[in-house]
């Protein structure tokens, strides 16, 4: 990938994020994190990992940002009120940052930046040393590699299938939890309404529809009207 291009898809990536922290209206946010999730994408397909890159666009900035939208939707969420913080509210929102810094600079250092060109020859190399226990000779891995072809699909299944089993099914839990809290919550925001609240003003227009108007004469409206005008004099 161009260097022009790497940064132009990393700003839209950071942009996205702070949007999403920054912006007070919910769909807003979730609109600024679907602009992170392309940029992200576009950085993945930038690194030949275009099956990531592909699943990035159709599963999170798709089905995964429908999903947010439509829970935003049903909450019927509005924008946040401005609100005055203490001081113990302004501590935490420098002091956590800081601690993930703390974490995140050990991880910075310990990459190694010795990138090897995806190439014909370093998948073959790449093959050689792969244990026989973990990927068998006779897999789909082992084929593709031979012949010069990132096995992505394979590879990620077998990563995910296997090491990260686990938190695999335990992300899949929380997502249906997380669901079905929502539903429950916006039935307990709109579903009970009190029944004194209830409008009644339809059934008022049809009483009053109903009832058979009098016919008052000009005299008896006249006879009415004249204690009126002696109580004035």
């Amino acid at each position: 990938m161009p260097t022009i291009l790497f940064y132009l898809f990393a700003i839209l990536m950071i942009a996205g994020g702070v949007c999403v922290v920054a912006l007070k209206n919910p769909v807003s946010s979730a609109m600024g994190m679907i602009g992170s999730f392309i940029g992200l994408a576009a950085l993945l397909i930038g690194l030949n990992a275009y099956f990531v890159g592909t699943l990035q666009v159709l599963v999170y900035a798709g089905a995964i940002m429908v999903l947010f939208i439509f829970i935003i939707m049903l909450l019927d969420l509005k924008k946040e009120e401005t609100k005055e913080f203490g001081g113990a509210s302004i501590a935490a929102g420098v002091i956590v940052p800081l601690l993930f810094v703390l974490i995140m600079i050990p991880v910075f250092q310990s990459v190694n930046t010795d990138f090897t060109k995806l190439d014909k020859k370093a998948l073959i190399a790449a093959e050689a040393i792969l244990p026989e226990s973990e990927v068998p000779k006779s897999s789909a891995i082992r084929e593709k590699l031979k012949v010069g072809q990132l096995a992505d699909v394979n590879l990620i299944g077998q990563k995910l299938f296997t090491e990260y089993n686990f938190p695999l099914q335990v992300v899949g839990v929380l997502l249906l939890v997380a669901t079905i809290g929502c539903v429950t919550l916006s039935k307990k925001l709109h579903g009970d309404e009190p029944e004194g609240d209830t409008d009644h003003r339809m059934a008022k227009t049809l009483a009053k529809s109903n009832a058979i108007p009098q016919v008052v004469s000009t005299k008896d409206a006249g006879d009415k009207s004249e204690p009126n005008s002696n109580k004035s004099i």
